[in-house]
This record gives C-alpha cells, structure tokens and sequence, in this order.
C-alpha cells in the first residue's frame, strides 16, 4: 500500500514512505528505487526477478515492482542532464540497459555506505532524493544554483501561461532576452530543456489543482491539457501513476521548505 510524501518539481517527481506493488508498466523518466526496510522484488521484460535495495531503471524500460518495503523513489527526466547522466551510468555497466541485472549495478554506490533503516522521515524527499542522486551522478543539484535574472523571470512567470500554449519565443520577448539564450539558459542552469520544463509545471499544476478539489477535468484545463484523458495518459506516461492517486493517496510536500 502506497502510503507517504510526495515533492514534484520541474524535472524530478521524489516519493519517500511505504512503496506499493506496481504492475507492468513503463515510463518515459529514468526511476531510482531506494528500499530502507524490506527488499523490493523487480522483475524486468524477460522475467528475470531480483530482490534488493537499490536499482536505476532507464526510461522506456518494462518493469513490475512488488512493494511493501519503506524506501525512496524518484522519477527524473530522461532529457534533463541529471537523466542523462543516470542513463549513461547504467549503459556503463556494459549488461542489457533493459535487464534488471543492468538497473541494479548502476546503484551500486548506494549500497557501499549503510541505508538507513525504517520509514524515512516525512518532510524530507527532496533532499533524500539529492543525496542519492549526488552519490550516484558526482553532481550537485542545479537547482540549487544562482539563477540568471532572465531565467529567474521566465520561471516566475510561467505558471500564468500555462493555461495555454506556451513558447520559447513568447517568453524569451516577456523578459528580455533572445530565444536562444533563453534556450541555452534552461538547459545550463536548470539542467532541462524548455519543453520538458513546460511539461512538468504543467503536471505540477494540474497535480495541486486536483490535489484542493478541483475535478480532473478542471485541472487538466488549468494546467493547458486537452482534458482530463490526455493528464491521466501523460502521468501514467511519465510515472506508471494515475493523477488521481497521486492528488489524493499521499501527502504532498513544498520543496521550497
């Protein structure tokens, strides 16, 4: 039973608390599992199964999971640098990209340093989420960094276009700058691409809409999507999750906080 804290930012989507089964699913983000309790079991397209505590999967990868341990999960964007970077590092274990024996040498290094047993601490996914992925990847968060002042504004604004469509060009005119600096800033600083940012603040938007009441139908409008089908077929896309379960089976936190 899936039961925990849930922060979703531009790029990354990080649950911590109990992690449920999961049936055959695939998903356009790369996934890094994080079991601090009991072992979760995976199974690959093949049928091979594996018992453990850590795994990267990459994105496109067929996979089931039967849960019931406390851990860390966390779904990042295969185009952003931190995906990249993680897919590039399980390709470096030189086994199939798509078997599970691949998923489970890639988080090695997780390993090499005791997990911390128990239910992790609610309140804390996102910075749970940069320990393992700074472990894994050798990079600081770049979220973390200074922003550029023009991109600091497209970010700030953005969330009052999302209504409609939005692009590079619209929004580079907003604050000043060319398109293709604009561009060049959102992969640089932000370590994702601007297409890939609309599309997780459209998420997240439709996700905190749905979260306070509205009807999936309302957010999906609120966030720019056709309707409530084309939110559901783009969660499920990029998570294997439904909108519903993830507005209202767990508890959401700010990352900001």
């Amino acid at each position: 039973m899936w039961q925990g804290t849930v922060a979703l930012r531009p790029g990354r989507l990080i649950y911590v608390g109990r992690v449920g089964s999961a049936h055959r699913h695939r998903h356009a983000a790369v996934q890094l599992v994080l079991a601090t309790d009991e072992p979760v079991q995976l199974r690959d397209q093949s049928g091979a199964e594996w018992r453990g505590r850590a795994a990267v999967i990459p994105s496109g990868a067929e996979h089931e999971m039967a849960g019931g341990s406390a851990g860390l999960l966390a779904w990042i964007d295969a185009d952003a640098l931190l995906g990249q970077a993680l897919t590039a590092r399980i390709r470096r274990t030189g086994l199939p990209v798509d078997s599970v024996a691949a998923w489970t040498a890639a988080a090695q290094p997780l390993l090499d340093n005791d997990i911390p047993a128990g239910v992790p601490a609610e309140g804390t996914p996102s910075g749970m989420a940069d320990q393992a992925l700074t472990k894994l990847t050798g990079a600081d968060p770049l979220d973390k960094l200074p922003l550029h002042p023009a991109l600091r504004q497209a970010v700030a604004a953005l969330p009052t276009m999302l209504d409609h469509p939005v692009h590079l060009g619209q929004v580079a005119m907003a604050v000043g700058i060319s398109a293709s600096r604009l561009g060049h800033l959102f992969t640089a600083e932000l370590g994702l691409p601007f297409r890939p940012y609309v599309r997780w603040a459209r998420l997240q938007r439709a996700i905190d809409h749905a979260q306070h009441g509205g009807t999936l139908t309302d957010a999906a409008h609120a966030a720019g999507f056709a309707d409530s089908a084309h939110l559901t077929r783009v969660c499920h896309e990029m998570f294997g999750l439904a909108p519903s379960h993830l507005a209202r089976a767990v508890h959401w936190h700010n990352p900001a906080s």
